[in-house]
């Protein structure tokens, strides 16, 4: 076993901050350049205008998870050292919630915002100051709510674990998944596209 890199001390912590930086910056961009950047394109996914979030993320945890299983089966990566949180199920759910409606409402999630932010978007300043208000609000509520936080503790659980399948089987079905998908957002796509030259 090779990697985790970090885990394995092939670099130290300092080392791991610059690696981080320069990913962070490289996924900016990559965001940007697939109009992650503007909140018309982002919103457009909730009305099946414009379904380009569903196809690139998809595509991107897809193209990452076949990498991680294909380093995993040929004993190269760990998997048992990649970090994963642990689940507190409804907690995360209300918290999902809670973001989607704020992606809606505003164009953005927290990460977009900031992509928007660095090529000149306004409507991001606005975006990022409401997180930023949501953030003190949610620390300075967080004694009131830390038992609800940590509520539902499931511990470290993956989808294999959780339906007592084999990593290979989830992969396969994540990608059947992800065909259906796409094949769904072509289709919802082509008829709004209609209902739009319709009216």
């Amino acid at each position: 076993m090779n990697a985790p890199f970090y885990k394995f001390d092939l670099f130290g912590f300092d080392v791991s901050l610059i690696i981080a930086f320069v990913i962070g910056i490289g996924f900016g961009f990559a965001l940007e350049r697939g109009g992650f950047g503007s909140a018309r394109i982002l919103a457009a996914q909730f009305y099946f205008t414009n379904m380009r979030v569903l196809k690139v993320m998809f595509t991107a945890i897809v193209t990452a998870m076949l990498g991680v299983f294909y380093l995993s089966f040929i004993g190269y990566l760990d998997l048992s050292l990649v970090y994963i949180s642990d689940t507190y199920i409804i907690p995360q759910v209300v918290g999902g919630l809670i973001l989607g409606m704020g992606f809606i409402i505003g164009g953005y999630c927290p990460g977009t915002s900031f992509v928007a932010f660095s090529t000149g978007k306004k409507d991001a300043v606005f975006f990022i100051l409401g997180v930023t208000f949501g953030v003190f609000i949610f620390a300075e509520l967080y004694p009131f709510i830390e038992v609800f936080y940590y509520s539902t503790n499931m511990g470290r659980v993956t989808l294999p674990d959780f339906f007592g399948l084999s990593y290979g089987m989830v992969v396969f079905l994540v990608v059947l998944m992800a065909l259906g998908a796409f094949a769904a957002a072509e289709w919802g796509e082509r008829v709004m596209a209609k209902k739009g030259e319709s009216k």
